[in-house]
């Protein structure tokens, strides 16, 4: 293994606490590269269990990811000839995706380990199953259930232990005439446009769509289209069948772009991990120029990601007055390792910033626009993609 980049320890991102008192345990995090097989992936992991049984992170507060969830049930009704169809998603967690099938008369399941989560899904009309996904867990599905039409797993594959374990798992539960979906983080977004705050604890490997179609080659699954997604700031949608399928030609594109740009080359890696060095300290000089100048700094967006952010680039509650978020389950709670007591957004700005800085950056055009409801009228610092930015509120 080749050391890539070294952000430090840190506690793992969503490791929220009541009080400053709490201590936290610190976990080296940085990623390496496989000189065996080039996969990128951390050389430090935590227990699932720790990670994923209460979970903090609810797609349904998120009104990016509501009006995304449309564009993917459509995209899925598009490639999938049941017209009255059995669907089942792996990670499932408060079951907005499946929200949108079932509106339309599908019968669907939900998987999830986490038990906060998965309770809510089933209180909103959801049956979920509070647990963690493998092949005997599909064999049940299977048993019990019938085998599905649709099987669905959004960003998950980078969080478990072994990606071979879903894959199998999603097959073993599918129809033969049946439809797979698997959405991930794209490394040529995270390379281009410097998503190193995608590296936390609970991300363990980065996937191109050539180690996508590894992973369902190996259990005799195919790989057929590929659609883009906004989530993450830029992921793709790898459709896959058990039968032969002819490539569309927006796999064969993406597949070229992925083997001319060398994204599980070393050189490529190692400029990501260069030019995140070197954001980091104009980060933190801009941070840092606003506090020398007497500005009000409120962040926006309690995101793990944010945490990776924060940590890295060492800001704290010496420069954020609070962090707003929308999710209620992390108001009042204190970021880990940097100290930053999150608030709701109307008491973020109840503290009268002269500046946010926009932590949930994927969510910028959502964020911005809930600024502009709340009369916000200061300065946005956008810390990324690439370069961090200044911009005014619009007028």
């Amino acid at each position: 293994m080749d050391l890539l980049l070294d952000l430090g320890a840190q506690p793992p991102a969503n490791s929220l606490r009541a009080t400053r008192e709490q201590v936290l345990a610190k976990i080296p995090l940085a990623i390496s590269r496989c000189r065996r097989c080039t996969t990128v992936q951390l050389t430090e992991s935590i227990s699932p269990e720790q990670l994923f049984r209460d979970y903090l992170w609810v797609t349904g507060t998120s009104a990016t990811a509501q009006q995304y969830s449309h564009a993917f049930f459509a995209n899925i009704a598009q490639r999938c000839s049941a017209e009255s169809a059995f669907v089942v998603e792996v990670a499932s967690n408060d079951g907005t995706i499946l929200q949108r099938f079932r509106e339309r008369g599908y019968r669907v399941l939900g998987i999830d380990p986490a038990q906060n989560l998965a309770r809510a899904a089933v209180e909103a009309g959801i049956p979920t199953l509070p647990e963690f996904f493998d092949s005997e867990i599909a064999a049940r599905i299977a048993q019990e259930h019938g085998r599905a039409d649709v099987v669905i797993a959004r960003n998950v594959l980078p969080h478990v232990p072994d990606p071979n374990e879903v894959i199998a798992g999603m097959g073993r539960c599918l129809k033969d005439d049946g439809l797979g979906a698997i959405e991930f983080h794209w490394v040529d977004k995270i390379l281009n446009e410097l998503h190193y705050d995608s590296i936390y604890h609970e991300h363990l490997s980065y996937l191109t769509l050539h180690s996508v179609d590894h992973l369902l080659r190996r259990h005799s699954l195919t790989l057929f289209d590929v659609t883009e997604s906004p989530i993450s700031g830029g992921s793709l949608v790898a459709y896959f069948s058990k039968q032969s399928r002819r490539a569309s030609d927006a796999l064969v594109d993406k597949l070229a772009v992925e083997q001319e740009r060398g994204l599980d080359s070393m050189a490529a890696w190692q400029e990501f991990a260069r030019r995140s060095l070197a954001h980091r300290i104009r980060f933190k000089e801009m941070i840092e120029a606003e506090v020398r100048a007497g500005k009000r700094l409120v962040g926006y967006g309690a995101s793990a990601r944010s945490s990776t952010l924060l940590n890295f680039c060492g800001i704290d509650s010496r420069h954020l007055i609070c962090i707003a978020d929308q999710n209620p389950l992390k108001t009042n709670l204190y970021t880990p390792g940097t100290d930053v007591l999150i608030v709701s957004p109307e008491q973020a700005m109840a503290a009268r910033p002269d500046t946010v800085v926009l932590l949930a950056w994927n969510f910028k055009d959502e964020i911005m626009d809930d600024l502009a409801d709340m009369g916000f009228r200061g300065k946005v610092l956008v810390p990324l993609p690439s370069e961090p930015k200044m911009l005014p509120m619009p007028q």
